[in-house]
Parts: structure tokens; C-alpha cells; sequence
């Protein structure tokens, strides 16, 4: 890609570059197709500020919309086996960072070891968007009002970041730092996430309020997370979406409901997720009516876990 071109954003996605190691001009900036980890490793670590395309799908929102302006662009989507899914023997998932949401849906190593987040990726948006979107760049991009990410700390995931020299695991939850900001350093981005197995008796659930569309951003979420047995939980985890700066820990919950509760108690746990959350007043409803709605739905997230 040496030559100077003009293309829409959308002919990034089907351009071929004839060297895509290389780096040519589109719509402003160099854009760079690396085919190998280590090569967009060295193409990042040379340009630290590059911005770093997956899916696409914010990127070019946000571009049209005057909010970025890239002067160096490092598309992951040629890298070799980037997009796979792979299950290990004890039932755990690798999710390659350029898998589609619609590759989760349809996997069978998903929909064997982990169908929750299967359904989890089946309510993002439209399918055109989950065609394109992916699951690293729906995690970097950080938008608290994303359903995967929400879905992933309850899995306790931890992401595989590339950085110079090493690629450390990050506990999914210590990743996000507030809206649309993560803990990746310049130079840093995910390679994959890994999801561990799950016990005999766990069960999960991902729940979402969307009261103007179904394709919409949730007004609030809830994933859920539990080890069940003879109807009482166990080891919960449980987070929300769409109620603050990145995906909220219902802790007080957690607590209150600690080792075996019974159903009979999920009402007043579910209370105390008020305190758990940071919702503001926005298009999808006032503070106060997503703390009642957070309620609401953890509560009846916890009766499905032991439905």
C-alpha cells in the first residue's frame, strides 16, 4: 500500500492491499495490515499512538463524527487465526480478539462449554453490527453500555494483552478504568480472551433492559454468575452494565447473599444493589429509575440462576 488512496471507510474492510505490511494513506492517515502478531506488535511499538482497528464498527462512527482523528491506523483483521475460538479439555474457551459476535453465536465451543455468552453476544445490537463488530475491540472500546463486557467479568475472563516482551493475563474487571478508558498502556492491545471452565453446578445469566428497542443499549444490564445447589447459591458474581463509568460490581449483593442462600432472600439482596451502582440522568431514563430497574433485574436475574 504505497501508493496514495482515497477509499470510504467502508472499502477498508474489502480493500487487498498489494503489501499489507506495508502502510499507505486512506481518508487522511497511514493505514497498516500487519498478518502476524509480532509484525503489528512491531508496527505498534513503533507507533505508539496508532489507533488500532478490530471491527471497525466505533471506529467509524466515531471518525465521522470529527471525534478521532487517527494519523496512524493498525487494522488487526489479516492476522492469521486472530478470529478463532478454541475450547481446551477442561471446557474453557480462547476467544481470539477478532472474533465476530455473530462467530460467538454460532460457535459450537461456545454454545457447548459457555451458551450463556452465546446469548449474551445474540443481543448486541443488529446482526449487521454483530457481522463486523468484534469481541476485543467491543472490550477495548470500553462503552459501559456494551453487553459482552459485562457478561465476561461475570465469567471472571481474563484478557491476553500484547505488549513488548510479555503477554500477561488481565482479570477482565481490572481492565476497566472508566468510560470508553482501560487500563492498556500505549503500545498495548488484546490478543485474546480466555474464559475458564465451568463446575458441574454452575450457571449463568445475562439480562438486559431495553424498553425503546431490542437492538438498543440497555437502559440497565445484569450478568450473573453462581454455583448452584438444591436451589441455594453459591460463590455469586454479579455485575451491571449501563449504570456507571464501566461494568459495575454488585458487591453489597455478593455479600449479602454470601454461602447457600435461599431464594426466599433474593429480594432483600437485590435491594442493596442501589448502593453498588452510579447511574446518571440520560435519554434512557433518570438515576432513579435505573437504580429500580438494576433491582429489579438482579432480583430476577438470581431467581433464573436457580430456576
Amino acid at each position: 500500500m504505497d501508493d496514495q488512496q482515497s477509499l470510504p471507510l467502508y472499502g477498508l474492510s474489502r480493500h487487498q492491499a498489494g503489501d499489507p505490511q506495508g502502510g499507505g494513506h486512506v481518508n487522511g492517515f497511514t493505514y497498516h495490515e500487519p498478518t502476524t502478531w509480532p509484525a503489528a506488535q512491531d508496527l505498534i511499538a513503533r507507533e505508539p499512538d496508532a489507533t488500532i482497528l478490530a471491527g471497525g464498527t466505533a471506529f467509524t462512527l466515531l471518525l465521522r463524527q470529527g471525534l478521532i482523528r487517527p494519523t496512524t491506523v493498525v487494522s488487526l483483521r489479516r492476522i492469521s487465526g486472530a478470529n478463532r475460538i478454541l475450547a481446551d479439555s477442561h471446557g474453557g474457551l480462547w476467544i481470539g480478539a477478532m472474533a465476530t459476535h455473530s462467530t460467538v453465536v454460532r460457535s459450537p465451543e461456545v454454545r457447548r462449554n459457555w451458551p450463556e455468552f452465546a446469548d449474551a453476544a445474540a443481543t448486541v445490537a443488529t446482526l449487521r453490527i454483530r457481522n463486523q463488530a468484534t469481541i476485543g475491540g467491543s472490550v477495548a472500546h470500553a462503552d459501559p453500555a456494551s453487553d459482552v463486557p459485562v457478561m465476561l467479568a461475570a465469567l471472571d475472563a481474563q484478557v491476553i494483552v500484547r505488549k513488548p516482551n510479555a503477554a500477561p493475563r488481565v482479570p477482565i474487571d481490572q481492565l476497566f478504568i472508566d468510560t470508553f478508558t482501560t487500563s492498556l498502556a500505549p503500545g498495548e492491545f488484546i490478543e485474546s480472551i480466555q474464559i475458564a471452565g465451568r463446575g458441574p453446578n454452575t450457571r449463568a445469566v445475562y439480562l438486559k433492559y431495553t424498553p425503546r428497542s431490542v437492538d438498543d443499549y440497555a437502559t440497565v444490564s445484569v450478568a450473573a454468575r453462581a454455583e448452584v445447589e438444591e436451589g441455594r447459591l453459591r460463590a455469586p458474581r454479579i455485575f451491571l452494565g449501563a449504570v456507571g463509568g464501566r461494568p459495575m460490581r454488585a458487591m453489597s449483593v455478593e455479600a449479602a447473599l454470601g454461602e447457600g442462600t435461599e431464594a426466599r432472600a433474593f429480594a432483600d439482596a437485590a435491594a442493596l444493589v442501589r448502593s453498588d451502582i452510579d447511574p446518571i440522568d440520560d435519554v434512557r431514563g433518570s438515576a432513579e429509575y435505573k437504580r429500580e430497574m438494576a433491582r429489579v433485574f438482579v432480583e430476577r436475574a438470581l431467581r433464573t440462576l436457580v430456576a
